[in-house]
């Protein structure tokens, strides 16, 4: 049984990471759906999906897009614009519905296709640089207004919108008898027939089939946001944190490695400013260190300018993926009030239970890490806590004490020696 288990948990994944593509079907219209950031997982699926059309017989593709930019691999995004440049079926691309949104390379995509279809609504611009990591991009491919800013498509657009149209219904209807030059041939789309039922004349469309990137490629792509990146960063530290200090090993330790992992996934993807990236850490670290002593101190006042610094300064990028400050800003503040008001009441709680606290630190001998006058921290089972002592003669450093009462996030301690 356990000869069986790896394999199949690594078919699982391979079929995790396939794009979910409809059944060959004899007429159809393909739409390949993609919204947020253009990174590798969405540039390959595009790619993939393109030719898997291409080659299954489909009717054309339409690559409906809300995207804010490529962040993806340069040589990756050059296919996939040369693949909507010169198709091997007939294709057009459509930025919507409303309020969707093509921002830098995202324009090129669009004004490479035979076809350019937008909602009435979106929003089109902010062309350079194309692609968000590539500053030096200076390349003008459009007027300095689409270069900088965006416009509100209200009506077709030279040389970049052809068609304006709301939504995929009138899009199949647009297209139909629409002649598409593909590789040296020219190909009519059909997209409606005529039957007669009852005597009278019915049109229908070709069926229209869906495709969306796979399960695997929309988990990773869930941090392939500025703001999304930097809420699973601290989210991760922070759970962490309190799984360590508060709660003890359990379930928080999976929901903390999670959040890391696509944090990674998220900072490799975005392009980072590394310095930001360590002011924010140091931040975190600082309201930990302001955690364990009990009370929100000058620490705690640190640790949040440099998190809400770390994560307003953390994307090195073009204006089309900028970090949202008022996003930035309730993210550092929940982090805050989870450090200053959850974890303390946790921990007091859990500590403060008599068939939990007793049992955990009780009667647990540690080390003194200052001296004592009468309150200082102490060392138990690996963990920094804050501590008193009310007796004479005060508790020096480096020595062994007793744990003897757990009031809350301070432990009650007596001199080991001093026991008879």
């Amino acid at each position: 049984m356990k000869r069986l288990l790896l394999p199949a948990v690594l078919f699982l994944l391979a079929c995790l990471s396939l794009p979910v593509l409809a059944q060959d079907d004899s007429a159809r219209l393909d739409v390949i759906d993609v919204s947020g950031p253009l990174d590798d997982q969405a540039l390959t699926f595009i790619r993939d999906t393109i030719l898997w059309a291409a080659e299954a017989g489909s009717e054309a593709v339409i690559l409906q897009l809300d995207s804010p930019g490529v962040v993806g691999d340069p040589g990756l995004y050059g296919e996939v614009l040369a693949l909507v440049a010169d198709p091997p079926l007939p294709l057009a691309v459509w930025i919507g519905p409303a309020p969707a949104v093509a921002y830098g390379g995202v324009v090129d995509l669009l004004a490479a296709a035979p076809l350019r279809i937008a909602a009435p609504g979106a929003e089109i611009g902010l062309a350079e640089p194309t692609i968000v990591a590539d500053r030096d991009d200076d390349t003008t491919r459009f007027s300095p207004i689409l270069a900088e800013n965006f416009l509100v498509v209200e009506t077709t657009v030279e040389d970049l919108v052809d068609v304006l149209q709301p939504a995929i219904r009138q899009i199949v209807q647009e297209l139909d008898g629409v002649s598409f030059p593909v590789r040296g041939r020219i190909v009519e789309v059909s997209t409606l027939t005529t039957t007669e039922v009852d005597g009278e004349q019915v049109v229908t469309t070709v069926p229209v089939t869906f495709h969306k990137p796979g399960y695997w490629a929309r988990f990773l792509r869930l941090a392939v946001t500025p703001e999304a990146a930097f809420l699973f960063l601290v989210a991760g530290l922070t759970v962490a944190a309190f799984e360590f200090y508060a709660i003890g090993p359990g379930v928080a330790a999976a929901v903390a490695a999670i959040s890391l992992f696509l944090a990674s996934y998220g900072i490799a993807t975005l392009p980072v400013r590394w310095w930001a990236l360590g002011l924010a850490a140091l931040g975190w670290a600082a309201l930990t260190a302001s955690y364990q002593q009990g009370s929100v101190a000058t620490l705690t006042v640190i640790g949040t300018v440099l998190v809400a610094v770390g994560g307003l300064w953390y994307v090195d990028g073009a204006p089309q993926l900028e970090m949202n400050p008022i996003v930035t800003l309730l993210i550092v503040a929940a982090v805050v009030l989870f450090y200053v008001v959850a974890m303390p009441t946790v921990a007091r709680a859990r500590f403060s239970t008599r068939t939990i606290g007793r049992e955990h630190l009780i009667g647990r001998v540690g080390v003194a890490l200052v001296d004592f006058s009468p309150d200082g921290e102490v060392e138990v089972e690996g963990a920094r806590w804050k501590a008193s002592a009310h007796r004479e003669a005060g508790i020096r450093k480096g020595t062994e004490v007793r744990v003897t009462e757990v009031d809350g996030l301070v432990l009650e301690v007596e001199p080991v020696a001093t026991e008879s």
